[in-house]
């Protein structure tokens, strides 16, 4: 069962996490292979390499947040220099699988793939052994969850069922992965991405800033957990990095928001599950 109420690090309102999913050409050659000869389409991703990173990392520094990358291993595998400097910075790097392909519980042993694939390079490049996993798309299933479970991740943040972590509980009743659940209305990809494969309307700045503050002032009030789930190939444009400076600003106004990692995040809940969960467990 669920417990909406959580205690932060340093007397804390809120946290944030402010995450990116790094997943440059990955997005559309795991939706189409076809899509390896459309250069055009592929420039969708190297842009998040070649320019939307090194923007971010520039804003990161510049306002001293650290932040979490999702990275699928065939990013890693193809932009490793940008791995270096996102490790350099002292970003965190999370799983995003390998290819970017959508979790079938129908074929574990393609699941199994994806994720030891993903492992392979994120630790090749950067030698990096992530805790923590978002599902490509943020599909999930109970044999991906058994085998990040068995792979050593300790962390997810694919659901979107409440608005502070959770230890997940399984079928079985087990202990599952800590939950850092996200709100889809806080992914860039719904209002700032749009091409002839995937057309979607787009939408501007007041629009977009008006949605993550009125969300972020909600979620402050609740003494919740506010994730950006953010993409360098949409996030990093020049209007929309615009955006998440103004929106980083806003945030600022407010006193006690704990901007965090997600594997901050993950620490924060297990003290709190030691001393808070398990004591009221035995009342």
């Amino acid at each position: 069962m669920h417990v909406n109420t959580m205690t932060w690090p340093h007397g804390a309102k809120c946290a944030v996490l402010i995450s990116f999913d790094f997943d440059a050409e990955t997005l559309w050659l795991s939706r189409d292979p076809r899509n390896i000869r459309n250069l055009s389409i592929l420039s969708f991703g190297r842009y998040g390499s070649s320019v939307g990173v090194p923007k971010i990392l520039e804003l990161m520094r510049q306002e001293e947040i650290k932040s979490t990358f999702f990275v699928p291993g065939w990013t890693a595998e193809h932009h490793p220099d940008r791995m270096e400097a996102i490790v350099k910075e002292g970003h965190e790097i999370a799983h995003h699988g390998y290819l970017h392909k959508w979790p079938n519980p129908d074929d574990v042993a393609g699941m199994t793939e994806e994720i030891d694939r993903g492992f392979e390079w994120l630790h090749k490049t950067v030698g990096v052994t992530p805790l923590g996993y978002r599902s490509p798309a943020g599909e999930s299933n109970e044999p991906l969850l058994k085998l990040l479970i068995s792979r050593g991740i300790v962390y997810d943040s694919s659901f979107k069922d409440d608005i502070v972590p959770y230890r997940q509980v399984m079928p079985d009743g087990s202990s599952g992965l800590v939950e850092l659940p996200e709100n889809p209305t806080l992914d860039d990809c719904a209002y700032g991405l749009s091409s002839t494969t995937t057309p979607r309307p787009l939408f501007g700045k007041e629009h977009v800033l008006g949605i993550w503050q009125e969300e972020f002032k909600q979620t402050y009030e609740w003494g919740g957990l506010f994730i950006l789930v953010l993409h360098p190939q949409v996030t990093g444009r020049p209007m929309r990095m615009a955006i998440l400076r103004d929106f980083i600003k806003f945030t600022r106004n407010f006193s006690g928001v704990w901007y965090a990692t997600g594997k901050e995040i993950y620490q924060a809940f297990l003290a709190y599950e030691r001393t808070h969960l398990r004591k009221a467990a035995a009342e």
